[in-house]
């Protein structure tokens, strides 16, 4: 008895050394500190740029080509860290979005991260992409691609500091971006469990279903927005209307005011809606870019200083959920 227990006592202290080095090489996460940007398909580039430049008054600072000289991507700058990039779409019928792209302060750190954490990711490390930051994509839940990017001194975004924020900007800042999301419980799992959101709100259209979930980003005061879905797939239209951007201004009447002076492009085969009060509390308004997909413009509190309670409304379940 006293040789078994002689030998449990040294097989657990054997069993020490391991556990105590695997606790200290756990991986903490990466800050992730705000929104990057949101890349966009687009069949009529000319029309996306009409669009941006001419109506909401923003500029294109670089574009990038592939190797035969055709155009691979072009930028629309917000401002300093956050952009828009377009890019032609290979198919017409394919999700105008493309990306949606965070920004962290070591990409190679979240990946290492996210690896621990059991997610899929690239097998190399992280390097430097064709305008000198640091990008790694990842697919969420609903195999939307997220990317990471970590700013480099010598980028081409940081050696345009300061460049390119014309003052006929409607909107100094993206403050959320939203996209589709069918299952809520996989996608949270993903967002607060892993990269640690926060959830902040949620609204319903109806009171009937949810429909909207955001959820913070823990290093900012920017946001997801998790559009939801019930019965079958959203077809092209509402995906426009799902997957959106939103950019915050401080008068929503002043920003309207400024875009009625404007000339919508022909392409844009919906016009902007007048100032209205959201479900949210917010004051906004939509605009839709040639593509369809819908640019919110939004204050940034809502109407009355109060906050507008949560929805327990419960979950739309998608066709493809159904057992």
């Amino acid at each position: 008895m006293k040789l078994k227990t002689a030998l449990l006592a040294i097989a657990v202290l054997l069993a020490l050394p391991p556990m105590i080095h695997a606790q200290e090489q756990s991986i903490p996460r990466p800050k992730i500190l705000g929104v990057s940007h949101a890349a966009l398909y687009c069949t009529n580039l000319d029309a996306s740029r009409a669009f941006f430049k001419d109506y909401l008054g923003f500029d294109e600072p670089y574009s990038a080509n592939n190797p035969d000289g055709t155009l691979k991507l072009t930028w629309i700058k917000i401002n300093d860290l956050q952009q828009i990039e377009l890019f032609p779409a290979k198919n017409p019928d394919d999700d105008r979005l493309y990306q949606v792209a965070l920004i962290t302060d070591n990409c190679e750190a979240m990946r290492q991260y996210l690896k621990s954490k059991g997610w899929k990711t690239p097998d190399k490390p992280v390097g430097t992409g064709q305008i000198g930051n640091r990008n790694l994509s990842v697919k969420d839940p609903d195999g939307h691609i997220i990317e990471f990017v970590e700013y480099v001194g010598t980028s081409w975004t940081l050696k345009d500091k300061g460049r390119h924020m014309p003052a006929t900007r409607i909107s100094p800042r993206i403050r959320h971006i939203g996209f589709k999301v069918a299952d809520l419980a996989a996608s949270l799992h993903f967002y607060k469990d892993i990269l640690g959101c926060e959830e902040t709100w949620r609204g319903s259209r109806d009171n009937k279903l949810l429909s909207w979930v955001n959820i913070r980003l823990p290093d900012c005061d920017e946001y997801l927005e998790l559009m939801l879905y019930g019965g079958p797939e959203p077809k092209a239209s509402a995906l426009g209307t799902m997957n959106h951007i939103c950019l915050e201004v401080p008068d929503i009447q002043a920003a309207y005011n400024t875009l009625q002076k404007r000339t919508l492009p022909e392409a844009c085969k919906l016009p902007t809606s007048a100032p209205k009060t959201g479900i949210n509390g917010k004051r906004q308004i939509n605009a839709y870019d040639p593509e369809g997909t819908r640019i919110e413009i939004m204050e940034p509190n809502t109407h009355d200083g109060n906050p507008v309670p949560s929805s327990d409304a419960p979950l739309p379940i998608p066709d493809k959920l159904k057992k």
